[in-house]
This record gives structure tokens, sequence and C-alpha cells, in this order.
């Protein structure tokens, strides 16, 4: 068992982006859920927005399915949770599974939140601190904070490493200024 990536309280994992060292990439994917409450599920899960939530129903454990289209690679996933204002809601212990489709996947990461109040960073990486190359990733809710019985997720990124420019060796901008002109359109 692990706990999250050591980062600051609340750290806002567009930080990584800001650097010019990692992207999101859940835009890429194809999400599902196990089950959720209407007007509670993928949108508010992905919108952005810490208010929002996605709201499980029925028995666990809880899933988040994100599924691409080809193989990505991922090197975090960071996952928002609000101790305070969700209590027996919010998750206590979940497992990080990966594979090629839903019959090989393969946990990598068990973790515990204990009273969670911002991001929680979930390297996905090897043994030798190497991303993970994979179609899938699974986040299972196993248990829930005062055994509640539902869940509230607020938001999952998902972050993976900009590759070099393939131009040559130049000097990474991150420079917000120079970002806007990072890539070619």
């Amino acid at each position: 068992m692990t706990s999250p990536n050591k980062t600051p309280p609340g750290a806002d994992p567009k930080q990584l982006e800001r650097t010019g060292i990692a992207q999101e990439t859940g835009s890429q994917a194809v999400w599902s859920l196990s089950s959720c409450k209407p007007e509670f599920g993928v949108d508010q899960l992905q919108d952005g927005n810490l208010e929002t939530y996605w709201q499980s129903v029925g028995s666990q454990p809880y899933l988040v399915n994100i599924q691409f289209r080809r193989k990505t690679t991922v090197k975090t996933l960071c996952i928002y949770a609000d101790y305070k204002s969700d209590e027996s809601y919010t998750p206590s212990k979940i497992s990080v599974r990966i594979g090629n489709n839903f019959h090989n996947l393969r946990e990598i990461r068990q973790l515990e939140l204990v009273e969670p109040n911002g991001w929680s960073h979930v390297p996905l990486t090897d043994n030798h601190k190497k991303p993970t190359y994979t179609f899938m990733i699974q986040t299972a809710v196993l248990a829930n904070h005062q055994n509640g019985r539902d869940t509230h997720m607020r938001q999952i990124k998902i972050y993976t490493l900009v590759e070099e420019s393939s131009i040559g060796k130049f000097s990474r901008c991150t420079n917000i200024d120079f970002m806007m002109y990072c890539s070619i359109r």
C-alpha cells in the first residue's frame, strides 16, 4: 500500500503543464463509470470545476475507466478529493490498474487517502521511474471514509510527458510568452 506522491496540499496539477514538462491527456480517452447519479457523471469529473463531482450509486467497488484509442504513455494520475465538503463520501482506499482492456488489468498502485483536501498525485511509473505505456487506466474506489456508501470524486486528470522536439536538441521554452509558439499548427 502506498500513499500518493508528496506534493503540497492542494498542489495544482496544471503546474505540470505550465512548466512545459507534461501535458494533460485525458481528453484523448473515452471515459466510463461503473455507476453515477443523474447529473453527477463523467462531465462533472472532467469539467475543471472543483465544486462539481461524480457521485456513484450502488455497491463498491466504484470504477472510473479511461480507455485510449491507441497505446499512450502516461506519467501521473491526479485525483482531487475534499474530505471537508464530502465527509463519508470521500474515498479512503483507491486501486489504480492498467492494461490493454478490461480482461487483463493489473494493479500498479493502491493508496490510502487520509482525509484528503486537494490534489493527490499518483505516479504511473514502473520500478525504474519510467512512464507507463497503456491502452487503459482504471481507478477503483475500494472504501470510503466513515464506511460511506457512495463516493464523490471531484476531478481526475492524467498527464503524459512532453516529447522532445524532433527538429533537434533545442532547449525547452518554459516561459509563458514562448509556450504559445512551442508547436506548429
